[in-house]
């Protein structure tokens, strides 16, 4: 095949073929931004007065759920199927089980499609049915590996499983007033996975990133500090089930945005900043103490500024991170040079200015709130518009270096 050169001037062959069920990253990767795309657009069309069908659930339910349940859940699954075998040593996960997954997370979402649902009852089946089989997936090779580090996280999505089982129950007429409380499990539980995870990769990544450039550094945060951390998170978490909107979850926010914060400086991000593929780790972490912050002023003194937090959190912290894993993690399985390209950077700008839009913006001018909404969502659309184009070619063909996977 031709050779070509990548920014790091390995020689690489031009790829072809088709390797989409190769490893766990791609299809959930891709499917993560197209769904990222077309989620979006039809919320915008809502938005804009378009039709919405009489007897499905309210467009606002519908926009939440597929936020967290469809485009976000796609994303952790690619990395959890990504890091398990790294976990465990074993051979990653490819072929039949992964198609299998793929389809399944996809009939979840085409059950929801608001214009050809299936009936409630089936629609909730369907895609309740995603997360224990990934974890029945993932969990058998934790076991034989004793991973008792990394046992947490089938824990975790069973519990972020039982935030949507929540919202399908009230859907259903079964429960009352358990949807939002769904969506707040869930979220609350991603960042849960986001601190665990973050502190692992970004401290780990910028430290490679010093140390090839001559500079050795110890990027560790305290022990205590990391314990503190997410002792508070899980505070959030149990505090939003039983007084959710109260000042003492408020103040739980508060501490936990200040501990969040104090972890993340600890990383020392401004040392890495000129290498984008980098500092995007700690510009989408620093939205979680953001966010925390954010949402402890609303709720123990509702100060106007911050009423837009919890979009600092799901757009600046989940969205910010998900790009930023899914193009590193793209570039090195695939055999390509980590660094990020011109294109690359714009998906990162754009996608922080989405959240700067959505959270700033309605607050200092409310009279263009839905101007605002417009423009973040474009900012969105462009970021996620870019990943698929840009990578897309990248998850559906094999590693450039001839390697598996």
């Amino acid at each position: 095949m031709a050779a070509m050169k990548t920014e790091d001037s390995r020689p690489l062959r031009t790829a072809s073929g088709f390797a989409l069920f190769a490893y766990g990253f791609r299809p959930f990767f891709l499917g993560a931004g197209v769904y990222a795309l077309l989620a979006l657009l039809i919320w915008l069309h809502a938005l804009s007065g378009g039709s919405w069908p009489v007897g499905f659930m309210s467009a606002m339910d519908w926009h939440a759920h597929e936020m967290v349940f469809g485009f976000a859940a796609a994303a952790m699954a690619g990395f959890l199927l990504t890091a398990a075998p790294n976990w465990t040593g074993e051979g990653g996960y490819s072929g039949w089980r992964l198609v299998v997954l793929a389809l399944v997370w996809l009939g979840g979402r085409l059950a929801l499609n608001p214009y050809l649902p299936l009936p409630p009852a089936w629609a909730a089946l369907v895609d309740l049915a995603f997360f224990p089989l990934l974890v029945l997936t993932v969990l058998p090779g934790l076991i034989r590996a004793r991973s008792r580090r990394n046992a947490v996280f089938p824990v975790l999505l069973l519990v972020f499983w039982s935030g949507n089982l929540l919202f399908h129950l009230e859907q259903l007429g079964a429960t009352q007033a358990t949807a939002r409380m769904g969506i707040f499990l869930a979220i609350n539980t991603l960042l849960l996975v986001l601190a665990m995870l973050g502190g692992r990769i970004i401290p780990a990544f910028t430290r490679n990133y010093l140390k090839a450039r001559g500079t050795e550094v110890s990027l560790e945060s305290p022990r205590w500090l990391e314990v503190l951390t997410l002792v508070s998170l899980l505070a959030v978490l149990l505090l939003d089930l039983v007084v959710a909107g109260s000042r003492v979850t408020g103040w739980a926010a508060l501490i936990a945005g200040l501990l969040t914060g104090a972890r993340l400086a600890c990383w020392q991000g401004w040392r890495a900043w000129n290498a984008p593929i980098v500092w995007i780790l700690h510009a989408g972490f620093l939205w979680v103490p953001v966010g925390l912050l954010l949402k402890g002023m609303w709720l123990v003194w509702a100060i106007p500024i911050a009423s837009a937090w919890l979009h600092a959190i799901t757009i600046g912290a989940f969205a910010t991170m998900i790009l930023a894993v899914m193009t590193r993690a793209t570039l090195g399985h695939t055999g390509r040079a980590i660094v990020a390209g011109k294109l690359t950077v714009l998906c990162y700008v754009l996608v922080l200015g989405a959240a700067l839009l959505r959270v700033l913006l309605p607050v200092l001018d409310p009279a263009i709130y839905q101007a605002t909404l417009v423009l973040s969502g474009a900012a969105w659309i462009g970021a996620f518009a870019l990943f698929v184009v840009v990578y897309g070619p990248f998850l559906i063909r094999p590693r450039v270096d001839g390697r598996p996977g």
